[in-house]
C-alpha cells in the first residue's frame, strides 16, 4: 500500500490542477458587454451615404456645456468610446471633402461656434488619446438653442444629410452630401 501512495498522492495533484486550470480559463474568458446596459447606452444613426454610432449621457441635472464639457476642449461627442462617423463613400461635409472611410467624431463647443472635427483614428475611448496630427477634416458651425431642454444626448439625421446633435439646450448641425453632389 505504500508503493501506492505516492502514485495516488501524484495523481491527486495532478487532477486538482487541471481542475485550478479548467476554472482560472474560465474566469478570464468574458462574454461580450452588452452595451445596451450602460448608463449612456449607444445609438446608431443613418443616412442617406454615412453611419453614425454614438452613446447617449443623460444631463440629469448638471449643467452641460461649459462645465461638465468645458468650452474650447476636444469633447468626444457622446459617452464611452469615441463617436463615429462612416462615409462608404467620398461625401462633402458642409461643402468640405472628406474621404470615404470610418473617422472618430469630436467637437469642440464654444459659446458662438462649435468646431466638428473627423480624425482618422476611429477606434478609441473617449477623446482620452486625440491627436489633432490625425484630423482628416475640420468645419465651424454655429450653435443654436433647442426649443426646450434635450435630456439625453441625441443625434438625428434627415433624408437631405443634415445632421443635427443636440443636448441641454444647445444643438448644432453640418450638412453631409455626396462627393458628386456637392461638385454639380
Amino acid at each position: 500500500m505504500k508503493t501506492s501512495s505516492p502514485k495516488f498522492l501524484l495523481l491527486f495533484v495532478w487532477v486538482m490542477l487541471l481542475f485550478a486550470g479548467s476554472a482560472v480559463a474560465q474566469t478570464t474568458t468574458k462574454a461580450p458587454e452588452d452595451k445596451s446596459k450602460r448608463p449612456s447606452p449607444p445609438a446608431t444613426v443613418t443616412g442617406p451615404n454615412f453611419t453614425i454610432e454614438y452613446s447617449r449621457p443623460s444631463m440629469k441635472g448638471r449643467k452641460i456645456f461649459g462645465e461638465l464639457e468645458p468650452y474650447g476642449k476636444v469633447w468626444r461627442t457622446g459617452a464611452n468610446e469615441a463617436t463615429t462617423f462612416e462615409a462608404k463613400q467620398a461625401v462633402t461635409i458642409n461643402g468640405q471633402a472628406l474621404p470615404a472611410g470610418k473617422y472618430a467624431l469630436f467637437t469642440i463647443p464654444n459659446e458662438q461656434e462649435w468646431t466638428i472635427i473627423f480624425n482618422k483614428t476611429a477606434n478609441q475611448w473617449g477623446a482620452f488619446k486625440y491627436d489633432e496630427k490625425q484630423d482628416a477634416l475640420r468645419v465651424k458651425v454655429k450653435p443654436t438653442k433647442t426649443a426646450q431642454p434635450v435630456e439625453q444626448f441625441t443625434i438625428k439625421a434627415d433624408k437631405a444629410g443634415t445632421v443635427t446633435m443636440a443636448w441641454e439646450n444647445s444643438q448644432v448641425a453640418f450638412k453631409v452630401a455626396g462627393a458628386a453632389k456637392a461638385q454639380l
